[in-house]
């Protein structure tokens, strides 16, 4: 759909660059600037044992695009990313304030050479806020860190850069907003967000538990505040461990039927979603005492059966193993290194 689509990647680490190889997927050709010296610092994040030219954090996010070295000071090379911008319909940025008036480029010089440009912006705080800013402390200062993990911690970061993947959909959105307003009138714009507000937007029912009712969550580790059983972690007879997600009154009889204890469904305790969330420790002892005398696969196949939400927590090792998720995996041939990564398009298109 976009094979007709220019854009210039300016980004460095994850949100940024994660929008770019998005539009590049779609069919966008997609030249990511870097300075010769210091180039995007995923190139040096490299996990415990990772020897290969590209680390597996840098190919994640920079999928299809060719790469330029250009120090945006030199005199020559500026003048080569000029011309970049005259060529393209869409620049992907995410400098400090101070830093675009010091490279020449502000809404205004971007404007001057080409008028008709999309200019999009990353920022951690806000357009006009030069803190720095990485995902941990976006995750620490919106909340998330508070309502994550087990009860009676201090909190916990979420195992991936959640944030910046937040703030990325924001500006994928805004982006395509921006070309659809472009189509019509004929106008560039600007579009910029943050990783403040993607994170604060991202609260759903949690901040309006807090904004109508004065509730502040804390951490309860995977369970649900509203639903039980909900997010309990379950041990079969094969020493696998399962969750149940029972949203409705007739899959919480199904699953008593499949544990072989039907009354309890009708238990004064349990017949009611509000009931179980306050006897939520006598229900999980309960279900598990039944639990343990079935294999993983059994109670999988019963469940679905009777549709009732069960999930297995399997490591990476055993998602990836499921053909369904081999077909989001990409390979590209980055210098010597054959990387791969998950597809940034999750939908379907017929």
């Amino acid at each position: 759909m976009l094979q007709h689509l220019k854009v210039l990647d300016l980004s460095t680490v994850l949100a940024g660059p994660s929008v770019a190889t998005f539009l590049a997927e779609l069919g966008a050709e997609v030249i990511k600037v870097e300075h010769p010296m210091h180039q995007d610092s995923t190139r040096s994040w490299r996990i415990p044992g990772e020897d290969a030219e590209v680390t597996s954090y840098y190919s994640s996010i920079n999928f299809k695009k060719t790469i330029r070295c250009l120090d945006l000071l030199n005199n020559e090379d500026r003048s080569a990313l000029n011309e970049l911008l005259r060529q393209s319909d869409v620049v992907i940025m995410n400098f400090k304030p101070k830093d675009y008036p010091k490279f020449q480029l502000t809404d205004h010089d971007l404007r001057a050479l080409n008028p008709s440009l999309i200019v999009a912006k990353i920022s951690g705080f806000g357009d006009d806020s030069d803190r720095v800013a990485y995902d941990l402390i976006l995750q620490a200062e919106t909340g998330f860190m508070s309502m994550n993990g087990e009860p009676n911690t201090q909190g916990l970061k979420m195992p991936l850069a959640l944030i910046d993947v937040l703030a990325a959909h924001q500006l994928k959105e805004a982006v395509l907003l921006a070309l659809l307003k472009r189509h019509q009138t004929g106008e560039g714009g600007t579009v910029s967000v943050s990783l403040y507000d993607a994170a604060i937007c991202s609260l759903a029912n949690q901040a309006s538990a807090y904004l109508m009712n004065g509730f502040i969550p804390k951490p309860i580790g995977s369970l649900h505040p509203n639903i039980a059983p909900y997010g309990e972690v379950f041990t079969t007879n094969d020493g696998k461990s399962v969750v149940f997600a029972i949203g409705t009154q007739q899959q919480f009889t199904q699953l008593c039927e499949i544990l072989g204890i039907p009354d309890t469904a009708q238990d004064p305790r349990f017949n009611e979603n509000v009931r179980r969330v306050e006897h939520r420790q006598e229900l999980f002892l309960l279900l598990q005492s039944q639990v343990v005398h079935m294999n993983a696969e059994e109670l999988e196949k019963q469940t679905r059966v009777r549709r009732v939400p069960m999930g297995r927590i399997k490591a990476m090792n055993e998602v990836f193993s499921h053909p369904e998720a081999q077909n989001l995996v990409r390979e590209e041939l980055q210098g010597s290194t054959l990387t791969r990564r998950v597809s940034q398009i999750a939908f379907q298109w017929k």
